[in-house]
């Protein structure tokens, strides 16, 4: 038997099972729009990345040089011990036109390319024993990081003894400065992979080097990334330091030999020179070969905030 309920009761159900259906609609349009969504941001304007990538560092540039020629002008310094801008200026022009500085920076550049390389492979096969073997990691692992936290002048008169005044000596500061910043970054980037990654690859049937080589390697890549980052820092440091040092006619003009000449000259606008060309260097390899790949590593697993 059908029962008659009243209008009002059997409106106020229909309208609910409407909002349900409404709500229900929405719900799977969203989920569609979400979709549909392009995977990576929307790229910025020349003007949104001028204002706000390009215009901050320039001024804080501009009221740099706008203290150091307050500070000229006051004579805080003697003029041989603080140039002006204008001097500092005239002296890297002059570098650039008889070729100093393309061929100090071509020498530092090719040491350092050099030296990072035959870092890489040392500090990755170092990485990947420690994570292999606990009793290595903890064996090796603090005197590592023992190795990163000291400074890399300090290994610079050992390797003049053991290689005088060579590019063998250089190198050993450069590989004994960043091989321990890429193994840690490496081995830290490895204990973050979740251990069923590497137990999938063990049913799918792969051996210990294709579980390295296709599994926990692009799973532990941001990790590996930062290490990579900060073990050219060091590389480069290193560098300086035993170019600085190991200064000698047959080893050709670098950054460092350039900035040791300064020194000896006492003539300090070759000495901020040298440091701007040392700074500029490490800039143009920050902005043109680790920030896009680390943009383009987090782009691709989604990482990268929208802003």
């Amino acid at each position: 038997m059908a029962i008659d309920l009243p209008r009002s009761r059997r409106g106020s159900r229909e309208g609910a099972t409407d909002g349900r259906a409404g709500e229900d609609r929405s719900v799977v349009a969203g989920l569609d729009a979400l979709d549909e969504a392009p995977l990576l941001p929307p790229r910025s304007g020349p003007v949104r990345v001028f204002v706000g990538s390009v215009l901050p560092p320039l001024i804080f540039l501009a009221l740099l040089v706008g203290v150091w020629q307050l500070a000229y002008v006051a004579r805080i310094k003697p003029p041989y011990a603080l140039p002006g801008p204008s001097q500092v200026a005239q002296t890297f022009w002059e570098t650039v036109q008889d070729g100093r500085a393309f061929d100090a920076i071509w020498t530092s550049l090719s040491r350092g390319a050099f030296g990072f390389v035959l870092s890489l492979a040392v500090g990755t096969l170092l990485g990947l024993a420690m994570w292999a073997s606990r009793w290595l990691r903890a064996a090796v692992g603090p005197i590592v990081s023992g190795l990163q936290s000291l400074p890399s002048v300090a290994w610079v008169p050992a390797a003049i003894i053991w290689f005088q005044l060579s590019n063998a000596a250089i190198y050993t500061v450069v590989l004994l400065g960043a091989v321990p910043s890429i193994a840690n970054g490496l081995l830290s980037g490895m204990k973050q992979v979740p251990p069923l990654f590497d137990r999938v690859g063990r049913v799918l049937g792969l051996s210990t080097l294709g579980r390295i080589r296709y599994v926990l390697l692009p799973a532990a890549l941001p990790g590996y990334l930062g290490g990579l980052r900060q073990g050219w820092a060091f590389a480069w440091r290193s560098l300086m330091a035993a170019e600085l040092i190991t200064y000698s006619p047959k080893l050709g003009l670098g950054l460092g030999q350039l900035l040791n000449i300064g020194r000896e000259l006492s003539q300090m606008s070759l000495v901020i020179t040298s440091i701007v060309l040392i700074l500029l260097v490490g800039i143009a390899i920050e902005l043109l070969v680790f920030a896009p790949l680390e943009r383009s590593v987090l782009n691709r697993r989604g990482l990268t905030a929208t802003r």
